[in-house]
C-alpha cells in the first residue's frame, strides 16, 4: 500500500493539500512510466491513494464543512458528485490494459478532472475551513483523517460517498480490497 503520509503536519488542510500535490505527481509517474510493469505499479499506488484520500475526506472533512460553512451543503454536494464520477472513472480505468493508448487517453482526462476537483476543494472548502476553525480543531481533524485513511478501502466504491456509508460499508470493503491487493501482488 502506498504511504499516504506526505509531510509532518498537524493541520488537516495542509496535510490534504500535500496529498493533492502527491496525487498530481503520481499521475505523471503513471503517464510517463518507462514500461507496462512500471505503469501498472504506479497506477495501483495512485488508485490506492485516491481511494483512501477520498474516503477520509468523505468521513471527516465534508461533514465538518457542511456544519461550519455558509452554503456548506451545496459545496459538499457538488464535491460528492465529482467524487462519485471519479470513482466510476477509476473503476473503468482498472479494467483497461495499462499499455493501451485508450488507457493513457482516459487517464489524462481523469487526471484533468481530479486536478480540477482538488482545486475546487482547496478554494471552496479547505481554505474556508482553515479560516473558520481553530488550530486545535484542524489538528484533531488531521488525526481523524489519518485514522480514516488507515482503515479505508484501497479501491474505488462508487455510491459510497457519505460519512454514514463509509462507516457502515468501509471497513468490510477495506478488508476485501486489502486482501485483493495482497493476492494481486503475490501472483505477479
Amino acid at each position: 500500500m502506498v504511504e499516504t503520509f506526505v509531510q509532518s503536519t498537524t493541520d488537516v488542510v495542509d496535510f490534504l493539500k500535500h496529498q493533492h500535490n502527491l496525487i498530481k505527481d503520481m499521475f505523471d509517474e503513471v503517464l510517463h512510466a518507462s514500461d507496462g510493469r512500471a505503469r501498472e505499479t504506479a497506477f495501483v499506488e495512485l488508485r490506492q491513494l485516491l481511494a483512501v484520500h477520498e474516503t477520509a475526506e468523505e468521513m471527516v472533512v465534508h461533514p465538518r464543512a457542511r456544519r461550519e460553512m455558509a452554503n456548506g451543503d451545496d459545496i459538499v454536494d457538488a464535491r460528492l458528485k465529482e467524487e462519485h464520477e471519479a470513482k466510476e472513472q477509476l473503476s473503468a480505468l482498472e479494467k483497461m490494459d495499462v499499455d493501451s493508448p485508450e488507457f493513457l487517453d482516459a487517464l489524462a482526462q481523469f487526471r484533468d478532472a481530479v486536478v480540477a476537483h482538488a482545486e475546487r476543494e482547496e478554494t471552496e472548502e479547505f481554505d474556508k475551513l482553515q479560516a473558520e476553525l481553530s488550530g486545535e480543531d484542524l489538528e484533531r481533524m488531521a488525526g481523524a483523517v489519518r485514522a480514516a485513511e488507515a482503515i479505508a478501502p484501497t479501491r474505488p466504491h462508487a455510491g459510497v460517498e457519505s460519512a454514514t456509508l463509509n462507516f457502515a460499508v468501509g471497513p468490510f470493503a477495506s478488508m476485501l480490497d486489502r486482501a485483493r491487493d495482497a493476492i494481486s501482488a503475490a501472483v505477479k
